[in-house]
């Protein structure tokens, strides 16, 4: 039985060594088979996924760009509205002053203007006095020429005398003065 089971053994071996054999126009075959699989595969396969690998690479390329572009409009929208924010604060500040200014001129204008008619109101009342003093003066010098009137009636009524002259004089004057 060991003779049979070293045959067997044996047998295989030879099978073996068969297989692992190297028969070189099978080898040559199986090159270039390689080869041309090596060339099948990278003109099917490995060229269109390179296409298609560099198209989005040339998509993200363009993408990044374009939000580089867009990130830097948004850059100068936003300095141009800080621009033109600072702008509006200085006009505001500008509109503002001016307006206070043109208050304080209409103010002061107001006042001189209030200032000129009260010299006016005042030369008026000035006037008015004035002419209420003639008035009172001419009243006075009727009312004397009356008084005159009177005195002289009496006087022609009754003889006077120096001493009742005198005394009729000074009652004229201190009625006058009065």
């Amino acid at each position: 039985m060991q003779l049979q089971a070293l045959m067997m053994l044996t047998a295989d071996t030879a099978k073996t060594q068969e297989l692992v054999t190297l028969v070189p126009w099978t080898f040559i075959a199986q090159i270039i088979n390689l080869f041309i699989q090596m060339f099948l595969i990278k003109k099917f396969l490995f060229k269109p996924i390179n296409d298609i690998l560099e198209k989005r690479k040339n998509l993200a390329d363009k993408a990044i760009r374009e939000a580089r572009e867009a990130q830097e409009e948004a850059d100068s929208l936003k300095s141009q509205y800080e621009e033109s924010l600072t702008n509006a604060h200085a006009e505001a500040a500008k509109i503002v002053s001016d307006a206070q200014k043109e208050a304080q001129n209409k103010a002061d204008t107001l006042v001189k203007e209030a200032e000129q008619q009260a010299a006016g109101i005042k030369a008026r009342a000035a006037e008015d006095i004035e002419q209420e003093k003639k008035k009172a003066i001419n009243e006075a010098k009727d009312e004397i020429g009356g008084l005159a009137m009177d005195i002289a009636g009496k006087v022609v009524e009754k003889e006077i005398n120096e001493a009742d002259h005198k005394k009729l004089i000074e009652d004229f004057i201190s009625k006058v003065g009065a």
